[in-house]
């Protein structure tokens, strides 16, 4: 049979203990993530509504739950794609469309950054993806509290089975 000293049993308790807090902090934050969704191309005449030729105001727009049914597409980041005509300036006749979502997979293979070029007619087009709440209506880098409570329960975990 298995004998285990005093020091044995207390190094368990500490490895459950860490074990026990890496899963529920890990189950902390697994709601979906909520991005703005709007569509110039869905804006009527002469309206503004997803930030083509004005600043996005975020507090006319909820967003929504990537994985709920409000989504009109389900994903696990956020994704805003902008398109621009090739002339030169706005009051010049020149049009901008914007797409603002959820998202599943990166078009072209990029994630939580942003990519940018011009298509063969002179088109601008931008697209970028991220993967924080709200984060598509402008990209802003944060840190998840439980993620730093993560990394440490990894080193003490390491620290007590060493």
């Amino acid at each position: 049979m298995f004998r285990f000293t005093t020091k044995d049993l207390c190094k368990f308790y500490w490895v459950y203990v860490t074990i026990g807090s890496i899963l529920l902090l890990s189950n902390l934050g697994v709601d979906a993530i909520k991005c703005y969704q709007c569509s110039t191309e869905k804006d009527g005449k002469d309206a503004d509504n997803c930030g083509a030729y004005r600043s996005f105001n975020h507090s006319e727009h909820i967003a929504v739950d990537c994985m709920g049914e409000e989504a009109n597409t389900p994903g696990t980041f956020c994704f805003k794609s902008i398109q621009q005509g090739p002339r030169g300036f706005i009051w010049d006749g020149r049009w901008r469309s914007v797409i603002r979502r959820c998202a599943q997979v990166s078009e072209r293979g990029i994630s939580w950054s942003c990519d940018w070029g011009y298509y063969e007619n002179g088109v601008y087009w931008e697209e970028c993806y991220c993967a924080e709440d709200q984060c598509n209506h402008a990209i802003k880098l944060t840190t998840k509290y439980h993620h730093i409570a993560f990394i440490v329960n990894i080193i003490i975990l390491s620290y007590i089975l060493s």
